[in-house]
């Protein structure tokens, strides 16, 4: 999958999910991808900006992630996975992907 692909395939999920009140990005080495739910409705972008949560990773162990391929918590024990910021919100990102 490439950075285009996730930010286009987050897109068109994240938008239907009712704002939540606060954002996250997805930090990749291709750049920044964020899901903004502090508005109206949620939008994402790929404008590197400050948000509540970011999480740190490379796009193929974001990708193996939502696959089910590799477990979220073995991610972040073995340093693949970084999430600075708000948990909570981190831990509802099933939600939103």
């Amino acid at each position: 999958m490439t950075f285009e692909q996730f930010a286009e395939g987050l897109k068109a999920h994240a938008e239907k999910v009712p704002a939540f009140g606060k954002s996250i990005k997805f930090s990749f080495p291709e750049g920044a991808v964020v899901i903004d739910g502090s508005g109206e409705k949620t939008r994402v972008h790929t404008d590197d900006v400050d948000t509540d949560t970011t999480i740190i990773s490379k796009l193929d162990h974001i990708d193996r992630i939502r696959k089910g391929d590799l477990n979220p918590m073995t991610a972040m024990m073995t340093g693949k996975l970084k999430i600075k910021g708000d948990m909570g919100l981190a831990m509802r990102l099933k939600d939103l992907m």
